[in-house]
């Protein structure tokens, strides 16, 4: 069995002779970058609005076992229920003992990377449920039998036509159907399995403890229609998303946004803090909200990575990586791609297994100056690097390759040793897979400068 290194590495290959794919990403990510641009004008000090964002976040994770118990306390005197889950096993035990409770026969799902983590629509056919996701973009990549392309955008790699072709195969309809008839075609179907799900589940964006209430962001209407007539409501929601106070949404809410998908504010921004209540004539009748841990905790103890749970999952730092736009999302292999992905999955997933995400990075900065949370996300996965050295997972010609490279360099005469014929021989030997495969060859000068510059200076 391929280990993930390997299949990382043919992935990654793939993808990135796949012209097509280059054709689509540039597409969508281009129009992307047009539209945050525009959303970015609504901000008379963006600099400042970031700074402001990221010191909240610090101060809710500091503070993250109090504010979790505040909104245990706030949202249970409502009627809803929390559980405390501490892997994804607890989760997806949590969520079977409801389906066998209530008898559940179908889930309707708005996005939600965090039940990704979880692999829940396995899990749930599994259990022989029929689970359908609503979102649009999780819908057409649902039907394709592919999991999400991209943080906020599930379909990003797919063209109007490549829609069209999964509508036909999978629902029969025509070829010829334009956006806005497969978008009619996917309503008029989703608005079935609304109407006799028994439990709807949704993830959040973030989790207010002052009130007791969750926040779910959308643009499509689809959430509020899972919560709206299911018979339960489950929030699955990684702990990570705790924000001191309701008043912060002012900020939090336009910064996602504009960052997310280029818009001054979402579409929907709906606050849930329990079931249905004796004066309300719609909602749940059951709330329950998991609070999701599944690695966090381990990265909360990193001082230094601990930054990276100020993510608000914007998906901006994948638009902007040079590699995410050679590789797309899928070649990862993992819940979360681009740079944010690469610097929590070895923690959540191990570092022994995905140390090597952490490797395939340019560290050109790009992720870190577009983040509205100022991560800093190429350091963080310098650290990653460093600290999978210290774990000893580094390979044993990893470690000796990098013990001659220091004896080298701190030698000039051993720099010099051997003519230029032998070291560009050596560099075909060792790099001509990796490197030459794509790229022309690194080639080395008759004479380095040392040498030049004794010729010249006589010292």
């Amino acid at each position: 069995m391929a280990t993930a290194l390997q299949s990382f590495r043919l992935a990654a290959r793939k993808a990135g002779t796949d012209h097509e794919l280059h054709r689509k990403l540039n597409f969508n990510i281009q129009q992307y970058d047009k539209k945050v641009k525009e959303g970015k004008k609504q901000f008379t000090d963006l600099l400042l609005a970031s700074q402001r964002a990221k010191n909240l976040k610090w101060k809710a994770l500091e503070q993250l076992d109090k504010l979790l118990l505040e909104f245990e306390a706030n949202i249970t005197r409502r009627g809803a229920r929390v559980v405390w889950a501490e892997t994804a096993k607890d989760a997806l035990n949590e969520i079977a003992s409801i389906v066998k409770r209530i008898r559940a026969r179908s889930v309707v799902k708005s996005k939600s990377m965090t039940t990704e983590e979880l692999h829940l629509n396995d899990f749930l056919e599994r259990l022989g449920v029929e689970v359908v996701e609503t979102d649009l973009g999780e819908y057409i990549q649902q039907l394709d039998g592919e999991p999400p392309f991209h943080i906020v955008t599930p379909a990003m790699h797919k063209s109007k036509e490549d829609v069209a072709r999964v509508f036909h195969d999978k629902l029969g309809t025509p070829l010829t159907l334009t956006p806005q008839e497969l978008t009619m075609e996917a309503r008029q179907r989703l608005r079935e399995k609304y109407q006799r799900a028994d439990i709807g589940i949704t993830g959040a964006n973030f989790i207010l403890p002052d009130i007791g209430g969750v926040l779910i962001l959308e643009n499509e209407g689809n959430a509020r229609l899972c919560v709206t007539f299911s018979k339960v409501h489950i929030v699955v929601v990684g702990i990570e998303k705790v924000i001191p106070s309701i008043y912060d949404l002012s900020l939090f809410l336009p910064l996602l946004a504009t960052y997310g998908t280029g818009q001054k504010v979402s579409v929907y921004n709906t606050i849930y803090t329990g079931p249905r209540q004796e004066y309300e004539t719609d909602g749940p009748q059951e709330m329950v909200v998991i609070l999701l841990d599944n690695g966090r905790s381990r990265l909360l103890a990193q001082l230094p990575q601990r930054e990276a749970l100020y993510c608000i999952r914007c998906g901006a730092c994948l638009n902007a990586c040079p590699v995410y736009k050679n590789i797309g999302g899928h070649a990862y292999q993992t819940t979360y791609s681009g740079p944010i992905g690469k610097v929590i999955t070895p923690h959540l997933l191990g570092m022994k297994e995905y140390r090597h995400l952490s490797q395939a990075s340019s560290l050109c900065g790009n992720c870190t100056e577009v983040c509205p949370m100022k991560i800093n996300l190429h350091h963080l996965l310098v650290i990653n690097r460093h600290q999978a050295v210290l774990q000893g997972y580094g390979s044993f010609y990893e470690q000796m390759s990098w013990k001659i490279w220091r004896r080298i360099m701190l030698s000039r005469r051993l720099m010099n040793l051997g003519n230029a014929a032998l070291k560009n021989a050596g560099m075909r030997l060792l790099f001509r897979k990796s490197w030459g495969s794509y790229r022309t060859m690194v080639t080395f000068p008759s004479k380095s400068f040392n040498q030049l510059w004794r010729e010249k200076n006589g010292q």
